[in-house]
Parts: C-alpha cells; sequence; structure tokens
C-alpha cells in the first residue's frame, strides 16, 4: 500500500513537471504551467520527480483530471523506470517485477540477483542485462549518484537530480564536480564497479554483457556520426564511461567481435567529450589506467597478428587498428594528466615572420606537402596539456608503443597521409606516442629527403629563370687544420643571406683530400667541429667531471653568432641523419623542446648542486639560524673571479626560512638553468630552428628521443651487428676469416670497439635502434697481405684483405682503427 501512494504521488510529480497544473496563474517554478518554468524532456521528469518527492515538494492540484490518463506513447514509458527505483531496497517477488526494470542501480542489481538466487534461475537477469546494456537511453539513466554537487565558475552550487541532463549550455566553463576535479560527471563510478564484480563472476551475466555490446556499439555510431547526440546531452558520455569498467574487456570473447565495433563508436565522439573522459581516467590511478591501457593494446596487437599487411593492404586501412588507436590516445593523456605534468615553466617561442608573398610551393600548388608542421592536435588543444610538459606519467611512455604495429605500418605511406592527405587518411604520425624512435626516424627521414629534393627544385627553377649557376647543395669546403674558422664563417653567411640553403643536403670537402662525400665525409667533419667547440680551453661550454656532461658557460666571451653556428650544426647533424658525439644534459634538449628547466633538471646538469638544495628542501631544524643563507647567491666568472645575483630585490636583505625555502630552491634554479644563460641559449635555440623549425621533430619526438637522434646510443650490442651485416667480394659467414674477424671483434674491450665502429662507420655510437639497425658490409679486399683494412664510412663498408691468421688479423685491425684518420691511409 505504502509503494502504491508513493508511486502515485511521484507520477503526479511527473504530470505536474510535464504537462502542468492547467492554471496560467500558476506561481509554483516546479510546474510546467508556471511562467517560468524551464522544460525539461520526459526521461529527465521522470527522474526529477522521484527526487521531488523525496523533498516533499509543493504539488498543485490538477484542474484537468483527464491528464492523469495514461499516455501510451510518452509519459508512461518514461515512468516504467519507476519500478526499477522503488524496487531498489525491497526485495522482487516475481519475475514480472525483474521485467520492469529498465535501467540499473547498485541497489536493483542486488535485489536482482537475491531475487535470482532464490529461484535458482537466472534467466530473467540475463535479459534485465540485454536490454539495458544493449539501450542507450537506458545506459544513460543507470548507475546515477544520488546527488550531483557542481560548482559553477561564480562559485554558486546547485544540485542536480539523478537523471538531470547537465547539457552543454548549463555547464560553465570551469565548471567542476566535487571530487572530480573538473568532470561534471553523474555515474557513480565505485556502484559501478562493485556491480561488475558481481556480474562477472557469473558466467551467464557476462555472455550477455557481450552480445548486449554487440549490438549497442552500431547504435552508438550512428547516434554519435549522424544525430550529433553528445551535443544535445552531455550525460551520453555516460554510456562509454559505464562499459570501459568492465575489468575483461580483453579476453578474446570481446576482442573478436564487440570491441572493435565499440572503439569504433567512443572513436567518433567529439573532441570536448575525449577530454571529459581523459581527465576523469586521470583520477583512476595507475591500475586502472593500465588496464584501459593494456585492453586498446590487446586490441591492436590481436587485430594485427590477426591479418596481414603488405602496400595494397595498409594497416591505416583498418577501421579497428585505427579505433583503438585513437582510443588509446585517450588514456595516453590521462596517464599524462594523472602524473606530474608542469604547463607552466614554458620557453617563449621563437615566431617566424610570416610573409604575405606566394610561395614557389603555393604557385606550384604544394603548401600542404611543405606546411611548417602538423595540424593541431584538437585532444591536446581542448586539455590544455603536451606530451613534454609530463615528466613522469601514470605509465610510462614506453608502455604505450605498440611493437607489432611498428613491424606492419608502411612509413613512406604514412608519411603521405600525415603531410597530404591527413583529412580523409589515418597517419599514425598523429599518434606518436604509439611509434618507437625507429619508427618515428624513418618518418623524419623521408621529411627531410623531400626538403631537400624541394630546395634542388627550386635552386634549379631559379637558375633557369634568372640564368644563374645552380647550387642544389649545402657545400662546405674546410681546410682540415682551420676546421672551424671555415665551417663557421661559411655557415655564417648562409645563414645571413639564405637560411633556406640551411635545408638543402650538405656535402664536405677537405682542402687537398680526395674524398667524395656520401655521408662518411660529413660524418668525420661534425666530429671534428664537435671537438674544438667543446673543447674546455675556448670556454663556450663548462664541463662537469661528475656527470660528464657540459654546460653553458654564462660567463662566455664569445658571441651570440657563435652559439648559433652551434644550434645549426646539430640541427644539420639531425636534418643530414648524423649521429654526434655531444654530451649535454637532458635539460638541454628539454629546452629545446619549448620547456624551461626547473630544480628537478639539475639532478644531471648539475648534480652536486641538486644534492645541496635537496637537502636544503629536507633539512628540518630552523633554516634561517643554522645555514644563514639569503637570497643573494655567489658564482666566478671566466677568470674565477665572484659574481653576486639577487633572486629576489634586495635579495642580501631576505633571509632562508622554513617557509621561503621553496621559494629560494625554486629561483635558484630558474636562474642556474634559464637567466644566467639566457644569451647563449637562445642563441643556440634559433642557430638550430633554423634547420628544424619546419620539421615535424617537434611534434613526433620526446627530449629523450630526440637526444637519441642527435647522439646515438652508447649501449653497443655487437651480437645484434653480426646478425644483420651482409658480405660482399667472395665473403660469407663460414668463411674462416670471417668467423676470426668476429672472435677478433667480441674479445676487444670497450674502448677498442668504439675505435673499431668509429673507423668503419665514422661514429662511436650506435644508430636509434641499436647496432642491429646499422646494416655494416664486410667486403673481400684481395688476398693475405699486409696492407691494412680499409673503410668506406659513408656505406658503413669494412675493406677487409683474407689474412692467413686470426693473430695477423688482429694486428693490422688494431693498427688500423687507432691510428685512422682522415683520407688516404694504406
Amino acid at each position: 500500500m505504502k509503494r502504491a501512494t508513493a508511486k502515485h504521488l511521484i507520477e503526479r510529480y511527473f504530470r505536474q513537471l510535464t504537462d502542468g497544473c492547467g492554471n496560467v496563474d500558476c506561481t509554483n517554478e516546479l510546474c510546467a504551467s508556471c511562467c517560468d518554468f524551464q522544460p525539461v524532456d520526459k526521461n529527465s521528469a521522470a527522474v526529477k520527480a522521484l527526487e521531488l518527492y523525496k523533498m516533499n515538494a509543493k504539488l498543485c492540484e490538477p484542474r484537468n483530471r483527464e491528464s492523469d490518463a495514461a499516455d501510451p506513447d510518452g509519459s508512461d514509458k518514461a515512468l516504467r523506470g519507476f519500478s526499477g527505483m522503488m524496487s531498489s531496497n525491497d526485495p522482487f517477488t516475481s519475475e514480472e517485477d525483474v521485467t520492469d526494470v529498465h535501467y540499473l542501480t547498485e541497489d536493483s542489481v542486488s535485489a536482482i540477483f537475491k531475487f535470482c538466487e532464490e529461484e535458482g534461475d537466472y534467466s530473467a537477469f540475463i535479459r534485465v542485462i540485454g536490454r539495458v546494456f544493449s539501450n542507450a537511453e537506458a545506459l544513460i539513466q543507470s548507475f546515477r549518484k544520488d546527488a550531483c554537487h557542481v560548482v559553477h565558475g561564480d562559485g554558486k552550487e546547485e544540485t542536480a537530480a539523478p537523471g538531470k541532463n547537465m547539457g552543454a549550455a548549463a555547464i560553465l566553463e570551469g565548471d567542476t564536480v566535487q571530487g572530480l576535479g573538473s568532470q561534471d560527471i553523474t555515474v557513480d563510478i565505485d556502484a559501478v564497479r562493485r556491480v561488475y564484480d558481481r556480474l562477472l563472476s557469473n558466467e551467464h551475466l557476462e555472455s550477455a554483457l557481450v552480445n548486449a555490446l554487440v549490438y549497442l556499439s552500431p547504435n552508438l555510431d550512428l547516434d554519435l556520426e549522424f544525430l550529433d547526440m553528445y551535443q544535445t546531452n552531455r550525460d551520453y558520455l555516460n554510456i562509454f564511461i559505464i562499459v570501459m569498467e568492465n575489468t575483461n574487456l580483453h579476453s578474446p570473447e570481446y576482442l573478436e567481435v564487440a570491441m572493435p565495433l565499440f572503439c569504433k563508436a567512443m572513436s567518433k565522439l567529439p573532441a570536448p567529450a575525449h577530454a571529459r573522459l581523459s581527465r576523469l581516467w586521470s583520477r583512476y590511478g595507475s591500475a586502472h589506467v593500465r588496464r584501459m591501457m593494456e585492453t586498446f593494446q590487446q586490441l591492436i596487437t590481436f587485430t594485427i597478428v590477426s591479418n596481414e599487411y603488405d602496400g595494397a593492404n595498409l594497416v591505416n586501412d583498418d577501421e579497428t587498428v585505427v579505433a583503438a588507436t585513437k582510443c588509446l590516445k585517450l588514456v595516453y593523456y590521462a596517464s599524462i594528466l594523472g602524473g606530474d605534468p608542469d604547463v607552466e615553466h614554458n620557453e617563449e617561442e621563437v615566431e617566424d615572420s610570416e610573409s604575405d608573398e606566394l610561395t614557389l610551393h603555393e604557385l606550384l600548388g604544394e603548401e600542404r606537402l611543405y606546411r611548417k608542421g602538423p595540424r593541431v592536435d584538437l585532444l591536446e588543444k581542448e586539455l590544455g596539456v603536451r606530451t613534454v610538459d609530463c615528466r613522469r606519467p601514470v605509465i610510462p611512455f614506453e608502455d604505450f608503443i605498440n611493437e607489432p604495429l611498428n613491424e606492419v605500418v608502411e612509413m613512406d605511406k604514412d608519411f603521405t597521409f600525415y603531410k597530404v592527405d591527413a583529412e580523409s587518411k589515418f597517419s599514425f604520425q598523429s599518434c606518436p606516442f604509439i611509434l618507437n624512435a625507429v619508427t618515428k626516424n624513418q618518418g623524419l627521414y623521408y621529411d627531410n629527403r623531400i626538403r631537400m629534393y624541394s630546395e634542388r627544385r627550386i635552386t634549379a627553377f631559379y637558375s633557369m629563370a634568372q640564368g644563374q649557376q645552380p647550387n642544389p647543395y649545402l657545400k662546405l669546403k674546410v681546410r682540415r687544420d682551420h676546421i672551424i674558422d671555415d665551417a663557421l664563417v661559411r655557415l655564417e653567411m648562409i645563414s645571413m643571406e639564405n637560411p633556406s640553403d640551411l635545408k638543402k643536403q650538405l656535402f664536405v670537402e677537405f682542402e687537398g683530400e680526395q674524398g667524395v662525400d656520401e655521408g662518411g665525409v660529413s660524418k668525420e667533419f661534425f666530429q671534428l667541429v664537435l671537438e674544438e667547440i667543446f673543447n674546455p680551453d675556448i670556454g663556450m661550454f663548462t664541463y662537469d667531471h661528475e656527470s660528464r656532461l657540459f654546460w653553458f658557460n654564462s660567463s662566455s666571451l664569445e658571441n651570440e653568432a657563435q652559439y648559433t653556428l652551434i644550434g645549426i650544426v646539430l640541427g644539420l647533424a639531425i636534418y643530414n641523419n648524423c649521429i654526434l658525439d655531444v654530451h649535454f644534459p637532458m635539460v638541454v634538449y628539454r629546452k629545446l623542446m619549448g620547456k624551461k628547466g626547473t630544480y628537478l633538471d639539475l639532478a644531471d646538469s648539475h648534480p652536486l648542486l641538486y644534492q645541496t638544495l635537496k637537502q636544503l628542501l629536507e633539512y628540518s631544524g630552523n633554516v634561517k639560524e643554522d645555514m644563514m643563507i639569503t637570497f643573494q647567491i655567489s658564482q666566478t666568472d671566466l677568470f674565477g673571479n665572484p659574481i653576486t645575483y639577487d633572486l629576489k630585490e634586495e635579495g642580501e636583505e631576505i633571509p632562508v626560512t622554513n617557509v621561503n625555502k621553496e621559494e629560494f630552491v625554486e629561483l635558484y634554479a630558474e636562474y642556474v638553468l634559464n637567466k644566467s644563460v639566457e644569451r647563449q641559449f637562445k642563441a643556440f635555440k634559433k642557430g638550430f630552428l633554423m634547420v628544424t623549425n619546419e620539421s615535424p621533430l617537434k611534434y613526433l619526438f620526446r627530449p629523450e628521443e630526440v637526444e637519441l637522434l642527435i647522439c646515438g646510443s652508447r649501449n653497443l650490442d655487437f651480437e645484434a651487428l653480426q646478425e644483420t651485416t651482409e658480405y660482399d667480394g667472395g665473403y660469407t659467414k663460414d668463411c674462416q676469416v670471417i668467423k676470426d674477424f668476429w672472435e677478433t671483434i667480441h674479445s676487444f674491450g670497450e674502448e677498442q670497439k668504439r675505435l673499431f665502429l668509429q673507423f668503419t662507420t665514422g661514429t662511436d655510437r650506435a644508430p636509434v635502434g641499436g647496432l642491429g639497425k646499422l646494416k655494416m658490409i664486410i667486403a673481400k679486399n684481395g688476398s693475405d697481405t699486409d696492407r691494412l683494412p680499409t673503410s668506406h664510412t659513408c656505406f658503413n663498408a669494412l675493406l677487409l684483405p683474407e689474412y692467413s691468421s686470426k693473430e695477423k688479423l688482429r694486428e693490422r685491425l688494431l693498427k688500423a682503427i687507432t691510428y685512422a684518420k682522415g683520407f688516404g691511409m694504406l
């Protein structure tokens, strides 16, 4: 009797919200007849009616009694869900009661479980799950919070009833939901997780979940593509939140059919919805974020290993892989947001001056191929966070790399999609987190080569138009004994007169030496330039013996042009695919990617200072009395003379205390890493960007990967090198001299192995991906002789005579690699 009365009152509230009382002069703001009433849809009215019943709100007396009659096509449909609500705390007594449930709560699930256990039959529950989890509207209304406290940007609070549609117009910019950061989520996530724990323990119920998801997903796809459902109802996102809480989505039952369809639908959510999901998931904790990451990764891997891809059947055209990658992107940014993001300490961007004149590429109709950088990442823009903003994400960056995908992606085709056909084709370079450094380096290589080809075309065009001698390459002719003067003066002239020449392919010639530059001469050129530049006697950089790293000398007497030219050299090395032997701390690459140095960066750039400041932060005593330090610091200049600097105005008079020690540390790091070397680093970065400003480098690579591009890897796996080495001139891997050669190489010490690598390839570092990517060639160079082995560093080729003994081979090889320098040595 009590339940019947309650239901009757709730129905009257519902009629009041949908039809009104019929009184044109009604003053009840909770009645549709009132002039101030805001209309609501019937589903929202049904849930609002329950809330009004709980509040014992004002109830109008309807003038038209017939309005209480049921509307079989409208009102009654919305009211059917009341059976589920009213049954939350009351046990079900018949299968008909269970059948009347049209959306779920934690209490109703518990009640249904109890009923089915008593009956020993779960068929009714299976039908409920199939009905609710296959219906978008039912899922939207399921597992609602009792109340959602929304705090608006103006500080006012609003309590939304369960099921209330917080439409886009109702949510102000900056709205927050208590306990969920910036999310206005109406799902009781904890309740959803507890329900899944019970549902997934029953094999028959899980099968119903799989089937329901298969039926639901195509409808979601159509809703989002043609009806734009999220724009009309922001609670539409509840469907994806609820489904993704299923901890069994990675199992084969889901991966084969259900998840591909669901990911396709999720990928069609608009950027604001994707941003809401990322922000919500960022608060879940590492275990939940990792589970979702692994779900999408397994779907990608499962799909790739189940299919074959080639030039005609590209992985880019596989809808499942593409959709899962787009969904994985949401988890990737959730990992960044949930980690340790820093969106504040950013370097000032160097803006290029835009010209109103048409470029040659625009005249030729090629402006899409040569545009500066990729299109804007809508999700990144919506979230206001970049990869470089986070040092320690919830899930390590490396875990998002999918190796099976990297093995099948055709980077030449993918690069074309990325640069030209982004509107119609998907490129994995738009989701670079899933690619490893080797694959991304291939994309960068294509970009660099196309730009080099473009510069040659432009040069030929102008030469024909103006009758000038074409100069399609960036040629540097230098003297070995004056390499810095010759190279830097020439580069300075080019950077001032025609900076675009820096994007031509580099050719280096050493005066007086017969060596055609097919890459090897350039490698030696870079090596010799860096040896000179980083010589501590020059004073442009300081060297830390503990960390074995170089840092900008704030007291250097060299002008900005010298640092600009060093930046050009680093940019040219990347542009021409050369590995350099440079030793910078990671903060240099972070600053090149747009971030300022902070206290944490001192750990590798200035380890002794970092330890000192760390001890200050951890000191539990009285800092002011025990340490007696102020906001004025002291350093020495190039000649060893002391200089002071105030971290704050009148810093000498401001003592460091337990209260302001964090500020002192922050300002100290700001001075050491940014302000004190601002002049030098700005010039250095300017030179670097002269070569790389139009490259996708900044968008594809993290700072750690940029260092790998420039410096290569110091981990030398000669076993991998042996596996990939090719033989020519009559040699095979089974020849005795080849067996003796590899036994000799493996017996070398670390330094001797580096000398051999330097002798054969022009650098003692492994390329991106390790020595296995080097593809060295060993060619036969005659029969037994006293001549030394020689090499073509341009092609990573070693010319090895067929020595008569292992001892002779070792002696000749060691002599060659120890004393080799320049061309012409026999």
